[in-house]
């Protein structure tokens, strides 16, 4: 008894530091807001030609790739890049604290190169020398003269490593050289060959003299030029092919400088044609209808639970809101955007949420029933320890694919690894850690001691009675089920070919024209007259007082004209400052890595379900995932539903719920099969479906509460992710149980036999 009051101590300890430190961060680090809820920075940037390239659409789209990958490492998430024309790139940046430094580093063309030296300025010019060319700086192809760090001019032979030998950088603190910050650079192996060369010729000079130095330039300046230490030889070289780049850095500038140098050149140079604040892309009344169903979907869940558990149930609930709070400064603390999609997931994902105590709240109720456990308290313990398992394996899943999306995604699905991270963090943290110590306290206390009922754990409750009383053998047919699987995936795939998909401005690109009104016009209501007019996706900015932004899908020049007069009709007489086509803001290079982070993903919960579970367990599981993923697209496509960047991410957390249904029923079959050797796999595996769909029930009733608020009473916009997420929620329900589980019966080496012997 004492160590148990210890060990609940102990917790409360810990969920009181826990909840004090997110509340601390909660009151003085603000959320940075995305674009969609606050507006933020525009930089309208404009590529160059240079004597080697020319900067046309496909030397603009690599740029703006590199770009992106720029503000990622940043720290900026949900950037916004778009190409404007075949010069232009459009960069909106949500939340920035110093838009200045952010262009400076976003127009820097990051062309690192190395050199040897010749010499100084003073001596001899080499025939062949060229001072460096001022629209060119870093042309690897000429000799240059430029100033070292302390300003005496240097001759420079012609390049003999560029940034593409350059694997990577990284910015280093020495306390022990004194050295302070420095940034080290590896080579790729061909770079390797190449500065182990430069390095062997410079040894050749005796120590002091400038021709021992080897030149570092970036973007035509020299940043490093060290002698090479008198322990290297002539004609040996430095070996291993790293570098450190060294001088009077602090942490903020040598970050920035292994930024640049590892993010790679820009193709093209580019210049900041202008900077300016835009406002939301969305309006203040869809933010406020997405609150208002926010905070009704997330009051008659909190109502279901207390309903179904009672006193448990109320506890609960009260974890949840400190697992909001935790996960608000959380996000506070990493300085992640919240996006409107985000917002609306976050709000889903306390939902989500109840599940890991809706898993202990129906194990401790199985345990009191069997009377294994006397009292509420110790039936408690016991779901606590019976659930562990389960909800570790399928949040542990989860966290794996959230850091594979955030390692190797980027844009919106990198942002979307962070926010799904931080969620399934911060809901382990409440079931586990606060919920247990408010249940178990409670339980402990005499009133309830006497009144068990009032727990919510002391009876097994309608769903679990139903099922006791009917004992249905839904697994009798498991082949029945896969050929209703199999039904719809062919539905939902002839509606993608036959219908198609009809990808979105995100994935298209399409129009932005810029308009200068006679007078102020309000973004809501220039929204409500090209909704009306036949333009529902339009995306309107303010940029000013009379100043507004049109994005569109492709228009006609019908089309145009008639977005043109609805303007007009609202600010008086319009100017059109700017009429350009625009790339897509989701361009090949994000969906491709996009996609290779999802393959990486799954294969690596495939790998983990395999070693905690079986491997067949593994396969049905991701098999699952495919049929979701795949009914979800096609509902969409015969739908005609935009598929979009909001889409993208509800597919996201699709996926991420879809694993963790199978998961939680796959666990209670291995359970079983520990104890029992001899069942059939379909009687044993349809014992576990009936023992988890009490939480799979009350699990799904709770987000669906929170989704049909949001479809109903948001923005249209928002009513498409709630879609999206109600279709994904019936179909991974549907197919965790009739997809997932037949699956594994038909791939079990003993299902056969089993049946064989059950018939006769």
């Amino acid at each position: 008894m004492k160590r148990r009051k210890n060990s609940l101590r102990t917790r409360a300890l810990l969920a009181l530091t826990v909840i004090a430190a997110s509340l601390a961060i909660a009151l003085t680090t603000p959320v940075r807001l995305g674009l969609d809820l606050r507006g933020g920075t525009q930089i309208t940037l404009e590529t160059r030609s240079t004597a080697t390239t020319k900067a046309d659409r496909e030397a603009t789209d690599r740029t703006m790739e590199v770009l992106r990958g720029r503000i990622d490492a940043l720290g900026v998430a949900e950037p916004n890049l778009v190409r404007s024309g075949d010069h232009r790139i459009l960069v909106e940046l949500p939340g920035v604290q110093d838009p200045k430094k952010a262009a400076d580093v976003l127009g820097r063309t990051a062309q690192l190169t190395v050199h040897e030296v010749h010499g100084p300025a003073d001596t001899t010019t080499p025939p062949g020398t060229d001072p460096a060319d001022p629209a060119d700086p870093a042309d690897p192809a000429k000799e240059q003269t430029l100033p070292d760090e302390s300003g005496q001019p240097l001759r420079l032979k012609t390049a003999t490593l560029t940034g593409k030998d350059v694997k990577g950088a990284d910015a280093r603190f020495d306390q022990q050289s004194g050295t302070g910050w420095h940034v080290t650079v590896d080579f790729t192996a061909t770079g390797r060959e190449a500065w182990a060369d430069v390095t062997a010729q410079a040894a050749c000079h005796p120590a002091g003299d400038p021709q021992r130095r080897v030149a570092i330039v970036l973007d035509g300046k020299i940043i490093s030029s060290p002698q090479v230490d008198p322990s290297v030889s002539c004609g040996t070289g430095i070996p291993g092919g790293t570098t450190q780049i060294t001088g009077s850095f602090d942490d903020a500038e040598a970050r920035e400088l292994a930024l640049l140098i590892s993010g790679g050149a820009l193709p093209v140079p580019v210049e900041t044609v202008e900077q300016r604040t835009v406002g939301a892309t969305l309006g203040d009344e869809a933010i406020e209808a997405a609150a208002r169903a926010a905070v009704i979907g997330t009051a008659l869940t909190a109502l279901f639970i207390i309903a179904v558990y009672r006193l448990m149930g109320l506890l609960a609930t009260a974890a949840l809101l400190c697992y909001g709070l935790i996960s608000y400064a959380a996000l506070a603390a990493l300085g992640a955007t919240l996006t409107l999609p985000g917002l609306a997931g976050f709000v889903l994902a306390i939902g989500m949420a109840v599940d890991a105590n809706v898993l202990v709240f129906e194990r401790a109720r199985e345990e009191y029933a069997a009377r294994n456990r006397p009292t509420p308290r110790s039936a408690l313990t016991a779901g606590f320890r019976g659930a562990l398992s389960a909800i570790a394996d399928s949040n542990i899943t989860t966290l794996v694919a959230a850091g594979l999306l955030f390692a190797f995604a980027s844009g919106p699905v990198r942002g979307f690894g962070v926010t799904l991270g931080i969620g399934v963090l911060a809901s382990m943290i409440s079931a586990l850690l606060v919920t247990r110590v408010l249940a178990e306290y409670a339980a402990g206390r005499p009133g309830v001691r006497r009144r068990p009922r009032l727990t919510g754990i002391a009876d097994t409750g309608r769903v679990r009675d139903g099922l006791l009383r009917r004992n249905p053998f839904l697994m009798r047919r498991p082949r029945r089920w896969l050929a209703a699987s199999a039904v719809l995936l062919v539905v939902a795939a002839s509606g993608i070919l036959v219908r198609g998909l009809d990808f979105g401005v995100d994935f298209t690109g399409g129009r932005l024209i810029e308009y200068s009104t006679a007078s102020a016009v309000d973004p809501d209501r220039a929204r409500d007259a090209l909704t009306d007019a036949g333009f529902p996706r339009a995306v309107v900015q303010s940029s000013g007082d009379t100043a507004l932004t049109v994005r569109t899908e492709t228009l006609t020049n019908t089309e145009a004209t008639t977005v043109t007069e609805t303007i007009s009709a609202l600010g008086g007489e319009t100017t059109k400052v700017r009429d350009e086509l625009i790339g897509p803001s989701l361009g090949d290079e994000l969906r491709r890595n996009a996609i290779i982070a999802l393959g990486l993903a799954l294969g690596a919960q495939l790998l983990y379900l395999a070693v905690r579970f079986r491997w067949t367990f593994a396969t049905s599981a991701v098999g699952a995932l495919v049929h979701d993923v795949v009914i979800l697209v096609g509902v969409f496509a015969w739908l005609g539903k935009p598929i979009d960047g909001v889409f993208l991410a509800a597919l996201l957390t699709v996926i991420g719920y879809s694993v963790n249904d199978s998961v939680v029923l796959f666990d209670r079959v291995r359970e079983l099969l520990a104890r029992d050797r001899t069942t059939p796999p379909a009687r044993l595996t349809n014992q576990a479906i009936l023992q988890t769909l009490p939480r799979t029930v009350n699990t799904g009733m709770g987000a669906a509460i929170i989704l049909t608020a949001l479809a109903v009473l948001a923005d249209d916009t928002l009513t498409d992710f709630a879609l999206a997420l109600l279709i994904g929620l019936a179909v991974g329900t549907y197919s965790s149980v009739f997809t997932a589980a037949p699956l594994t019966i038909s791939l079990s080496p003993g299902a056969r036999p089993d049946r064989r012997r059950e018939a006769r």
